[in-house]
């Protein structure tokens, strides 16, 4: 792929980069790559504050909130099943719920290219507007800029969001523990094949739509049953591979899979064995993995079932104390084989 995608961030420190972290900055990643410009780069400029996570939980003047922010150039600007609106929306809903907060308010920014249709432009604030109700959300200030020609891609959406954590439960891999059972609210893959089907003008017997959705209403079933969940991960760029391996090397602990539990459409199966990709790694935009307690795993399940869009969640492995960092999976034949991240990215642009 040659899709140019850059950082979100002007580097002005003089570090040299890594020859892999160059080839990022020029081309986009979403695996291990990444995490060596995070690890070489932001850390040591910004520091952190705690546990790395999909937003920021602060306390402020005895309340809880979450917060995160996000940045979306996906391409083509409009795909089955939803558009970069309802994707940046979504996207960062589901930042917040990851962290077990309830969102509530969000900003946007447009990045506009010159010549950029009004009318299409109109299209993705109108879905926009739908997914925050759908969501729960207002959308309450935001900012607009121009770029010349050629310079934008069309449009590109930059957003931040703040929810409420109402609750004392620490949803944090360090609240992981052998035992943990490993979930997902359903089936992978969609959204990533969508967006190469629209991309790359390919037809399939059927059509295959993105699972872009909130997931704020999932994971606030969870809590409200008093599940026992102790960490919580969207599995947006690098699928859910790459989520799973951030967990198990932030817990040092094994993550091990059941390969013929993994919900996968045979339409996305198909597709990727077309195009060879791995479902495992590509990309989604309403899963999660959520790891619970053991003696919870079953009512969890059932409650995930019952949520909208969650119909095939499935229970598709659990954590032990052996092999710690890495993550498994047993085959549909019975071999293990060692889940990585990518070293770089299947599908540049995608969100």
């Amino acid at each position: 792929m040659t899709d140019r995608e850059s950082t979100n961030f002007t580097l002005s420190c003089p570090l040299p980069l890594p020859a892999e972290a160059q080839i990022l900055l020029a081309h986009g990643g979403g695996g291990r790559l990444m995490h060596r410009l995070i690890e070489d780069v932001f850390l040591p400029a910004f520091g952190t504050a705690g546990e790395r996570h999909d937003g920021a939980v602060l306390e402020i003047g005895g309340v809880k909130l979450a917060f995160t922010t996000d940045a979306y150039v996906v391409r083509p600007l409009v795909f089955p099943g939803g558009d970069i609106g309802t994707l940046a929306v979504n996207g960062t809903v589901n930042d917040l719920a990851m962290c077990g907060a309830t969102p509530r308010y969000l900003s946007a920014a447009f990045v506009l290219e010159e010549g950029v249709s009004t009318a299409l432009l109109a299209r993705i604030a109108a879905g926009m507007a739908r997914a925050a109700a759908a969501a729960g959300v207002a959308l309450v200030t935001g900012d607009t800029k121009v770029v010349d020609r050629g310079k934008g891609d069309g449009i590109y959406i930059a957003t931040a969001g703040i929810g409420v954590v109402a609750h004392d439960v620490t949803i944090a891999p360090s609240r992981v523990r052998p035992g943990d059972a490993v979930l997902v609210n359903g089936d992978l893959g969609r959204h990533g094949i969508a967006i190469m089907s629209a991309r790359e003008g390919l037809a399939f017997e059927t059509t295959i739509e993105s699972d872009c959705m909130p997931l704020n209403g999932p994971v606030a079933a969870l809590l409200d049953a008093g599940v026992a969940v102790h960490c919580l991960r969207d599995c947006t760029r690098g699928g859910l591979a790459s989520t799973l391996v951030e967990i198990a090397e932030a817990t040092r602990l094994h993550i091990r899979l059941d390969e013929r539990a993994v919900p996968v459409r045979e339409e996305v199966r198909g597709a990727c064995e077309l195009l060879g990709l791995d479902p495992l790694y590509v990309a989604n935009e309403g899963r999660f993995a959520a790891v619970v307690a053991p003696q919870d795993a079953d009512r969890a399940l059932a409650i995930l079932r019952a949520q909208p869009g969650c119909e095939d969640a499935a229970r598709i492995g659990h954590v032990s104390a052996d092999d710690p960092g890495l993550v498994t999976m047993i085959s549909a034949i019975g071999a293990a084989r060692l889940v990585d991240m990518l070293s770089g990215e299947q599908l540049p642009r995608i969100c």
